[in-house]
């Protein structure tokens, strides 16, 4: 499932080329389990023209000057695109039509993800939004800390736990952890101040350095221009058990917590 960097790396990239054009169009609609149905969707943002192209959690938010905001949720193979018209492909899901003749497709092969219109008045009340914690890369260090210090759960499920923080998936809370020097089990109550708070600044790093090299592509993840990321190369543990730590040669091992596996070095973090 893309996550903060790559929906990040998407919105800014739909920005510069969106921001200012007009939805000349929008076509076959084929709506997920959740996305709006063409009756309704359709006619809120027909004709209407971009005004912002932002980020909050994982989704995907289009600005109107009307007041609507389009939110798209890519959840696992999911791709929102900009480029050339093309002909229909098999797992499009909503096609607009710019004024420009350009075009913006929503695609998702496993239909998972969704794409909805909100009025300024439900968008503000939308509950999967409210839930959502405080943006990382926008939270000091000190105040995310905060969040997890008298909590029992165990430190990787509180940063996939999106009324914590939001917008952080598998892949970026391995990597901060390991950054940080902590074992994923680790219980919140137990992490004491000073490593949750180097845990948080680690993680707003590799939230960073993602972004800038364009996010990871493991699999269907691709940019606002149809291009893949890069950050899976510099993955220091996601995905690598039984390889090399990168830091101290040691073999990468792996646990279940919250259901996802977790890896991690067990010299590097070790479990206290």
């Amino acid at each position: 499932m893309p996550e903060l960097p790559e929906v990040e790396v998407i919105a800014r990239g739909l920005h510069a080329t969106l921001a200012g054009r007009t939805l000349a169009g929008v076509d076959h609609v084929d709506p997920t389990r959740l996305s709006e149905g063409a009756e309704t969707f359709v006619p809120k943002v027909l004709g209407g023209v971009v005004a912002r192209v932002h980020r909050r959690a994982k989704v995907l938010l289009i600005e109107l000057e009307s007041g609507m905001t389009l939110a798209f949720h890519l959840k696992m193979t999911g791709r929102v695109v900009h480029g050339l018209m093309r002909p229909v492909h098999r797992h499009d899901r909503t096609r607009f039509t710019l004024d420009d003749g350009s075009l913006l497709s929503f695609a998702d092969m496993r239909r998972f993800g969704y794409v909805r219109a909100f009025a300024p008045d439900e968008l503000c009340c939308w509950e999967f939004l409210c839930r959502c914690g405080p943006e990382p890369l926008e939270t000091d260090p000190a105040e995310l800390a905060e969040r997890v210090l008298n909590r029992n759960g165990r430190i990787k499920a509180l940063l996939l736990d999106q009324t914590v923080v939001a917008g952080v998936g598998n892949i970026y809370a391995d990597e901060a952890l390991h950054r940080a020097g902590v074992h994923p089990r680790t219980r919140g109550r137990r992490i004491g101040r000073a490593r949750a708070q180097r845990l948080f600044a680690e993680l707003q790093a590799v939230l960073r350095q993602a972004i800038a090299e364009n996010g990871s592509s493991i699999r269907d993840y691709v940019n606002a221009s149809g291009d893949a990321g890069a950050f899976q190369n510099s993955f220091a543990v996601y995905g690598r058990q039984g390889e090399t730590c990168k830091g101290c040669g040691a073999t990468l091992a792996a646990v279940k917590v919250a259901g996802r596996t977790s890896t991690f070095c067990p010299k590097c973090q070790p479990e206290r």
